[in-house]
Formats: structure tokens, C-alpha cells, sequence
């Protein structure tokens, strides 16, 4: 079993919400990026999803797209990430951590070697924006060649025949996009994300985390209460922006937001 299906399980045996922080790699300094980690997982969250910088985020909004530019203006890449990850494993060899990004510095490194290199720094699963299932054979194979979870992108536009090909292939869990849009953008229709939750699990099994439009605890409860999973990202990234010249303050902020969004899950 995975470490992911293994926290999933963990979670399910508890009666309780997993819930997924995401951070850009590198946002504000790599050495930030590592001590966040721990304090993500210290304040309460599942896994950890972990965004790969690109210059081309086409589905980030502002504030991860802006993320995305400093870490690569610090010198953030594919390879640093993954130096990242292997530090955190030195001192956490439990918590799931997903990479979500773009392809091309994916194929600048080539498949296999990228999913070589992956598992081996302690990479648990990949979420690949710009893959559909129609074209994304080689990597996978390449991924699960290395017992890599990939993790699919669900839309409110996703009808039943996709939702049933990406079943087909997706391991780890499903992300469900709950707004039309960028990250960050939007409001969140509860009712709309509940009535697309039950038609996507009549069709595939694995657990559904909900992510876009979760701004705040309150909007995190109303999540937990149908979700699987609660994926946070913009409001995270939101908050180490606004201390990025402050950069000793940054974990301390992220933690105590992370905690209140634990919090309220677990009252639900």
C-alpha cells in the first residue's frame, strides 16, 4: 500500500477529513520551503501538495503565479525540488507528498528519470495539470513503474465519459476542481460540488479531495463535510506572500492558519 492510500485509510478509520496544504517549491527560499514543510504537518495536515515552479502556471492564479516567480528567480528547479523533498524525508518518513506542476520540466528530464529520481527522494504522487488521460501513456507508465500515485484534475465541466477514463488510470485520489477558473478564483456553489461528488463516486474509487475556492475554516468545514480530503493553496501562499520580507515570521503564520483550518475540519 501506498503512503497515500495508507493515510487515506488512516483517516477513514479515524472519521476524520484529510486535509492537503499545497506551497509552491522554493517560495520564499528553499531552506523556508523545508521548516514549512514540518510545520504543515506539525499543524494538522494529511499529505502535502507541493507546486513545481514553471514560467508558464496557466492554472494558477496571481498569487501562485507569483510564488512561482520567486522561487524561480531564486534558482528553484525541477532537481532542487526534489533535494527538497529528500530533506524532509530525513526527518518525516510518513506524510504523503504530491507534486503538482506542468509538463515540460517534466519532459526536459525525461520520464523515466524523472520518476526515478522522484521516488527515490521519497515522492509519493504526481498531479500533472497539462496531461490529459488521452495523452499521458508514456508517464505513466514511467511513474508507475516506480510506484508513483498519479493524481487527476476533476472540473464541474467534467462529464460522465471523462470522469470514467481518468477512474481507469488515476491512483492516490481525485482532485476536484470546485470553481470554474484559475486557483484562488471564485466562490464555491456547496451544492453544486456535492451534487458532482456523487456522480464522480458512482464512477470511480478512490477518495475525492476538493480544492480552488477554499479561502477560509468556515469554507473548509462546509468541505469536510462532503469531501474526502480539503485542499488548501491560494490563502496559504497568499499569507507567505504577504511576509515575504519577513520570511522568520512566515512559519508561524502558515502554522497557526494551517491549525484553525484543522481545527474546524475536525468539528465537523
Amino acid at each position: 500500500m501506498s503512503r497515500i492510500a495508507a493515510r487515506f485509510a488512516a483517516c477513514r478509520e479515524q472519521g476524520r477529513t484529510a486535509l492537503i496544504p499545497f506551497i509552491t517549491a522554493g517560495d520564499p527560499t528553499a531552506e523556508i520551503t523545508v521548516l514549512l514543510m514540518h510545520r504543515l504537518v506539525s499543524s494538522g495536515a494529511d499529505l502535502i501538495e507541493l507546486g513545481v515552479p514553471f514560467s508558464d502556471p496557466i492554472a494558477d492564479g496571481p498569487v501562485i503565479q507569483r510564488a512561482t516567480e520567486r522561487a524561480l528567480a531564486r534558482g528553484m528547479s525541477l532537481r532542487g525540488l526534489l533535494e527538497l523533498v529528500r530533506a524532509f524525508r530525513a526527518q518525516d518518513p510518513d506524510t504523503p507528498v504530491v507534486l503538482m506542476g506542468y509538463l515540460n520540466p517534466i519532459e526536459v528530464l525525461g520520464y523515466a528519470e524523472f520518476a526515478a529520481q522522484a521516488a527515490d527522494a521519497g515522492v509519493d504522487g504526481v498531479l500533472i495539470v497539462d496531461v490529459p488521460p488521452e495523452e499521458g501513456h508514456d508517464l505513466v507508465e514511467a511513474l508507475k513503474s516506480q510506484g508513483l500515485d498519479l493524481v487527476y484534475l476533476l472540473a464541474p465541466t467534467s462529464d460522465a465519459g471523462r470522469i470514467e477514463r481518468i477512474g481507469a488510470i488515476a491512483s492516490g485520489f481525485v482532485y476536484y476542481v470546485s470553481v470554474k477558473g484559475v486557483t484562488g478564483a471564485g466562490n464555491l456553489d456547496l451544492d453544486a460540488v456535492t451534487e458532482k461528488l456523487s456522480l464522480i463516486r458512482s464512477r470511480i474509487d478512490l477518495p475525492l479531495g476538493v480544492g480552488f475556492g477554499i479561502k477560509d475554516a468556515e469554507t473548509a468545514a462546509k468541505v469536510a463535510g462532503i469531501a474526502d480530503a480539503v485542499i488548501v493553496g491560494s490563502a496559504i501562499v497568499g499569507r507567505i506572500e504577504a511576509l515575504v520580507e519577513r520570511p522568520a515570521e512566515i512559519p508561524d503564520a502558515v502554522g497557526e492558519f494551517v491549525a484553525s483550518l484543522r481545527q474546524a475540519i475536525d468539528k465537523v
